[in-house]
């Protein structure tokens, strides 16, 4: 009997308000939602419905109002801020829309980095950098740093950085979203292999539906709730 496939992240009864003095602005409430080991979700939804919100906190940047979020089995409330770190650092990567890679470093520094603050070996560090760059076509460019790099290989090298401790879920926030349609079909493609290579999870907030297509489920977050879209109304 083949086991059950295990949610690498899940959130249950999540919700989030903010409030401005007097005023409380509800973003959503009661929200569920999982994804399974090596299932890749898409999350479409008008701007301003609580989308990078709701990827802040099932990766432990943001916390909730109410529910839980559990990553890797560990609910996420019951860590302390540094093992909260920790835990985002080993079993998720990030990909956001700009690259937030470290100006003062080559590209090859900046996909280091997640390895060494793991306390992994400067060698190790390297070895998985350097590969995860040249298959992302970087391997050229592994001392350039990001003033020298085009936006398609800056959002490449960040692709990289994100998957360089083999996480068990990549969250990406509309990382094609500041490309043209050609560098953002690339990138995206190369993230994907990726992703699928190392059998990792993938969570992408986009608006692009052609992309939203592409994976394995899709989702749309409207009136504080998601809700499942066949990919025919996509």
């Amino acid at each position: 009997m083949n086991e059950p496939m295990q949610d690498v992240i899940r959130a249950e009864r999540l919700g989030k308000t903010y409030a401005e003095g007097k005023l409380h602005t509800p973003v959503f409430d009661g929200l569920d939602f999982a994804v399974q080991a090596g299932e890749t979700v898409a999350i479409l939804g008008a701007s301003g419905a609580g989308k990078s919100t709701l990827l802040h906190l099932l990766g432990g940047l943001d916390v909730p109002s109410a529910g839980e979020v559990y990553v890797a089995g560990q609910k996420m409330s019951a860590l302390s801020d540094a093992a909260r770190g920790r835990l985002r650092n080993r079993a998720l990567g990030f990909v956001y829309q700009f690259h937030h890679l470290l100006p003062e470093f080559t590209a090859l520094e900046n996909v280091m980095m997640p390895v060494l603050l793991a306390g992994g070996s400067t060698a190790e560090a390297q070895r998985r950098a350097q590969v995860l760059l040249e298959s992302v076509g970087l391997g050229h460019r592994l001392a350039h740093k990001p003033g020298e790099l085009s936006g398609g290989e800056r959002q490449r090298a960040a692709v990289a950085r994100a998957l360089v401790n083999n996480p068990a879920c990549v969250l990406g926030d509309e990382p094609t979203g500041n490309l043209d349609e050609k560098t953002a079909a690339v990138v995206f493609e190369q993230m994907l292999a990726l992703n699928r290579a190392q059998a990792t999870s993938l969570v992408l907030v986009t608006h692009d539906r052609r992309l939203a297509r592409r994976l394995d489920r899709v989702m749309e977050l409207r009136e504080g709730r998601l809700h499942a879209l066949a990919k025919a109304d996509v």
